[in-house]
């Protein structure tokens, strides 16, 4: 947007101030001129000396200044903020009205620059921002600007979540915003300013690129068991390049349950699962065979079904291909990899590995896992000839925190240390049939 022209507003106008001075310079000639005709040496009552010459009234010693939008601007973009500068504030306000002097809701920003409504604003009307900054000696001084906003554009981007409003998901569930186009990198950092998560208590986190249409949230450590979250996107009006805007605001409220989580050792051929860090239940498993290993790393429990079919045969053609009835699928890459029971193993399981890179457990360890799961349920595997790949499923837990933070488009600022804040769709197809 445009920068302002705005100069610093000092609670009086300059003409005001102007036409004081010079009254009060013919007041002091005409005082001059009576001393010298009399034998007195008293000054007139009219003359009042101190004071900066308006009758000893002093200028507020805050002022403020509007930059953006700049007074009577035309086409604003409806996601637009207002963005001030203030000087000698104790105090800062900022009000904004519609044309028909309605208040529209807002939120101050932390650094105290700029404000930014809590949805986008109507296309195609006026608005008047007024900022008041008050010093320590108590007197305000505020700064105005009246704008319009742009007409509806033709071309806007929808903003999509994973997750709907609440949902209970696992302690390792990513927060999942796509768009409807890809978003140059130019603008990524534009629209995740615009993406606030409000986990309550507080727990550290950033967003992650995971490509132009996709971006993820997650906390630095799994999210706290029972712990609440919120997420929004102002993207309602906002610039995305190439003359495309943002649709829409969005926001979701979500519940994070219980911990639950599970460990697989290739060695012992064991599952271990830890609900709220107390050990509940130890799993014989088979896990993949050498040819079709399963892949060791932390996955996500992405999707689950009661009772599905497995089936590779256009994959993989008739002679290796199979159609295969499974109960109690839990998947976990979009490559195939599911933890589900397998009766027909039940006989090796915590012995050998048999599977085409599955965790196999028997059909009653694969129901009690399947009713105490969640979608965002963490599952480690370890020990295993193949590696978990980035990207075969929300593998945002198999990066280390500061290979996540590369993935940001804003620079990484760590919470101070006495910090007390609580701020801080489809999922797609997979590309491989399941294997199991």
């Amino acid at each position: 947007m445009r920068a302002g022209q705005d100069e610093p507003i000092r609670g009086v106008s300059a003409r005001r101030v102007g036409r004081r001075r010079a009254l009060a310079a013919g007041l002091l000639a005409a005082a001059m001129a009576l001393t010298a005709c009399t034998s007195g040496g008293d000054k007139p009552s009219s003359w009042q000396g101190g004071g900066d010459g308006d009758g000893g009234e002093k200028a507020p010693k805050a002022a403020a200044t509007i930059s953006e939008p700049a007074a009577d601007a035309k086409d604003v973009p409806a996601s637009t903020g207002i963005t001030f500068t203030t000087t000698e504030a104790q105090e800062t306000d900022v009000e904004l009205k519609d044309a028909a002097g309605k208040v529209v809701d807002g939120t101050l920003a932390a650094d105290g620059k700029s404000w930014l409504p809590s949805s986008a604003l109507e296309y195609g009307q006026t608005y008047t921002a007024t900022v008041t900054a008050t010093g320590d000696d108590g007197k305000p001084a505020t700064a105005t600007s009246t704008f319009t906003t742009m007409a509806k554009p033709a071309k806007q981007i929808r903003v999509t979540s994973f997750l709907g409003d609440n949902q209970v998901v696992g302690v390792a569930m990513p927060l999942i915003v796509k768009f409807g186009r890809a978003i140059p990198e130019d603008y990524r950092d534009d629209i995740q300013r615009r993406m606030t998560v409000t986990a309550k208590p507080a727990q550290e986190g950033i967003w992650h690129w995971v490509s132009p249409t996709e971006v993820r949230y997650r906390p630095k450590t799994f999210w706290k068991a029972n712990s609440t979250v919120s997420y929004k996107v102002q993207a309602g009006g906002l610039p995305l390049g190439g003359g495309w805007y943002g649709r829409s605001d969005l926001s979701v409220d979500v519940k994070i349950g219980p911990s639950f989580v599970m460990t697989v050792d290739n060695r012992t051929k064991r599952m271990t699962v830890t609900r709220d860090g107390k050990v509940v239940k130890t799993i014989p498993v088979s896990l993949g065979k050498k040819s079709t290993p399963s892949s060791s790393g932390t996955m996500v429990v992405i999707e689950k079904l009661r009772h599905t079919v497995f089936d590779t045969m256009e994959e993989l053609g008739p002679e290796d291909g199979y159609r295969t009835e499974i109960d109690y699928a839990q998947r976990l890459t979009w490559g195939g990899e599911f933890i589900h029971a397998a009766p027909w193993s039940e006989g090796v399981q915590g012995r050998t590995n048999v599977s085409h890179g599955c965790v196999n457990v028997s059909m009653k360890e694969g129901n009690w896992l399947f009713a105490n799961t969640r979608i965002g349920d963490p599952i480690t595997v370890k020990g295993t000839e193949r590696k978990l790949q980035n990207g075969n499923g929300w593998t945002d837990w198999n990066m280390s925190w500061d290979e996540y933070v590369k993935g940001s488009a804003l620079p990484y600022e760590p919470p101070a240390a006495d910090t007390t804040a609580d701020t801080t769709p489809d999922a797609g197809t997979p590309s491989v049939e399941p294997t199991p």
